[in-house]
């Protein structure tokens, strides 16, 4: 049931994360191990590049079967949106019942990993540098929102700092966070469970669990808790 008063918020029931573990077509787990078998890792990436625009019936089904073929794990009700892209796919974990949203990127590297939970929601057009990067179970992530893994040294001072060597440092975001529009992750980051970090915000060191934090750079705005003012207004649009 939903609330909807003139002029007003409205409160209405969560769709995404709602069934514990989404189930594929009795046909999937048979089309996957074709695909991978068929084309190998560079075939598969190839193949992928026929249907990773259409928004039909087919190319959302190969999206999401190519993505189960040639990530190192990926679990049941994928869905991939049009446009997503990734590099070093063989190196993603990904859970059941996540969504990667219209011309997301997932940046990989060989010898990196990218972790991503159950229930995770990724908005269109999120960037991540998943050069070592852990997502944990029913993380919201925002459009547009950004991790970045990795820095240059910029020593010495007399190389191009485009030259100089990498510092990756890893990325966690832990379970049920929830990450604002556009908002940007840098290297070395956690942020805790539960957490909150607001649209727009530049997080440069760790977020507290269950803790708002907004800003930039991002800073601790209060804690969550029953007592929230939004939460009371939701509440009073129920009853």
């Amino acid at each position: 049931m939903s609330v909807n008063r003139a002029g007003e918020a409205r409160l209405v029931r969560a769709v995404h994360g709602r069934h514990e573990r989404p189930a594929d077509p009795g046909y999937q787990t048979g089309l996957v191990e074709e695909l991978r078998q068929s084309y190998g890792r560079a075939g598969l990436i190839d193949l992928y590049g026929r249907f990773a625009t259409g928004d039909g019936v087919v190319d959302t089904l190969m999206r999401k079967a190519i993505w189960q073929a040639i990530a190192r794990s990926c679990g049941t009700g994928l869905q991939v949106a049009g446009g997503a892209g990734f590099k070093h796919p063989e190196t993603f974990e990904i859970g059941n019942g996540v969504f990667i949203g219209a011309q997301a990127y997932i940046q990989g590297r060989f010898d990196g990993t990218c972790v991503i939970g159950d229930n995770v929601w990724i908005g269109p057009m999120a960037y991540f540098d998943a050069r070592d990067l852990v997502i944990e179970d029913s993380v919201g992530w925002g459009p547009g929102a950004k991790v970045l893994g990795s820095t240059h040294t910029a020593l010495p001072l007399d190389v191009p700092i485009i030259r100089t060597d990498l510092e990756i440092r890893p990325v966690r975001i832990c379970a049920e966070a929830d990450i604002g529009t556009n908002a940007t992750i840098l290297p070395g980051v956690t942020i805790g469970k539960g957490a909150i970090v607001g649209a727009g915000a530049v997080v440069v060191s760790d977020v507290e669990p269950y803790s708002v934090a907004a800003g930039v750079p991002a800073k601790f705005i209060r804690w969550r808790s029953d007592n929230d003012p939004m939460t009371n207004m939701l509440r009073e649009g129920r009853s």
